[in-house]
């Protein structure tokens, strides 16, 4: 999906060795519609050559300021950027930028970009001692005092390594969306559930959480505060594990009953039946008969516990008159599918709302920016 279409990203890189995986970054923002534009600093340039960024972004690469002024051009009032993003940046890079000292190419393009209000993105990469240093910590809440959004390294092997470039991407588009969820409390589960039949058995769906994914990840990118209650684990968001439909349920009544929920999208494939489990391995080769009891209606509990503004999902298009029966119950919106859909990439869905029926066909990242746009 081209997240970043008709959008300009200025790639300011500085000269860490995590230099190396700007290439790469800078297809991911392509791929998402961006136009981007590196620049960078003299220190990146002695490790990934000026030539190589050139042919990741398609444009030269801007390694120092000229009479063109070209920090104006593009991050000055007016300017064709709509982005600037420093991945990665070093923690020198970080305590010049704090200071408003400008003396180099990307040091320029921030101070610029700071006085014209733009968005700014800043990944940093350096040894875990540098970024433990009460300066360079102090030097990044200041930065983001001032609204600059810092995508937090991974800690590891005693460095704090560039953040995953989906992730970063993640924080680009989130960055020029306009954040019309900011300050909103999303609440999503997802995926499967696996009831136990013995210590060795799970009665289990088919689904694969890819809705919820998708879902969370375009609240996220719209500015939201997303927490997603399921058993895999999501970039950018809160994610609380759980694995059967009890845990699902007391997970979710404590976010609502501790925290609040404004939008709750239940867009798991919640078990409706537990197996009464028996204990150890079931011996196998005889034919069995397996007593399966009915579960809550987690979706009934959150509706009625803090009344969000809740996305609700129906299996099977037969299921259209339930579907308007929960939105006179207090749904704002319900999600049909079919079958077919569970598992797949993409399909064919029927979001229905108390204003009409809308047919969605495409990738679940389309379907879930729909759903959103819906909402909004």
């Amino acid at each position: 999906m081209k997240t970043l279409s008709g959008k300009t990203v200025v790639l300011a890189v500085t000269g860490s060795i995590a230099a190396v995986e700007t290439v790469k970054l800078a297809h991911a923002l392509r791929r998402r519609g961006a136009t981007v534009q590196a620049v960078m600093t003299e220190a990146a340039a002695g490790i990934i050559h000026p030539d190589a960024l050139a042919y990741a972004t398609g444009r030269p690469v801007m390694t120092r300021i000229t009479g063109l002024v070209e920090h104006v051009l593009y991050c000055g009032e007016g300017g064709a950027a709509d982005l600037l993003l420093i991945a990665p940046s070093t923690a020198n890079t970080i305590g010049k930028i704090a200071c408003g000292i400008d003396d180099t190419p990307v040091t320029t393009f921030a101070t610029t970009a700071l006085g014209r209000g733009m968005p700014l993105v800043l990944a940093p990469a350096m040894h875990e001692s540098m970024y433990r240093h009460p300066a360079v910590a102090g030097n990044l809440r200041r930065l983001q005092s001032w609204g600059i959004d810092i995508v937090g390294p991974k800690v590891e092997e005693g460095k704090a390594k560039i953040a995953d470039n989906e992730v970063i991407v993640l924080h680009a588009e989130r960055a020029v969306s306009g954040r019309p969820l900011a300050g909103r409390r999303v609440l999503i589960t997802s995926g499967p559930c696996a009831e136990p039949i013995d210590d060795v058995r799970v009665m289990t769906t088919r689904a694969t959480g890819r809705m919820g994914r998708a879902l969370a990840l375009e609240a996220f990118r719209l500015g939201a505060d997303v927490t997603v209650v399921h058993s895999d684990t999501f970039p950018c968001v809160r994610n609380i594990r759980v694995v059967t439909a009890g845990e699902m349920r007391e997970a979710v009544l404590s976010v609502c009953r501790d925290e609040g929920v404004d939008i709750y999208a239940s867009a798991a494939a919640v078990s409706d039946f537990a197996p009464e489990r028996r204990e150890g391995k079931i011996p196998s080769g005889s034919p069995l008969a397996v007593r399966l009891n009915p579960l809550p209606k987690i979706i009934d509990e959150v509706m009625a516990a803090c009344r969000p503004v809740t996305v609700a999902f129906k299996l099977g298009w037969h299921e259209e008159e339930r579907a308007r029966a929960m939105l006179e119950a207090g749904a704002r919106m319900v999600v049909v599918n079919a079958p077919p859909v569970m598992g797949a990439t993409e399909g064919s869905f029927r979001l229905m709302t108390a204003d009409g029926v809308t047919d969605v066909t495409g990738s679940k990242e389309e379907v879930a920016s729909a759903i959103w746009s819906g909402l909004l």
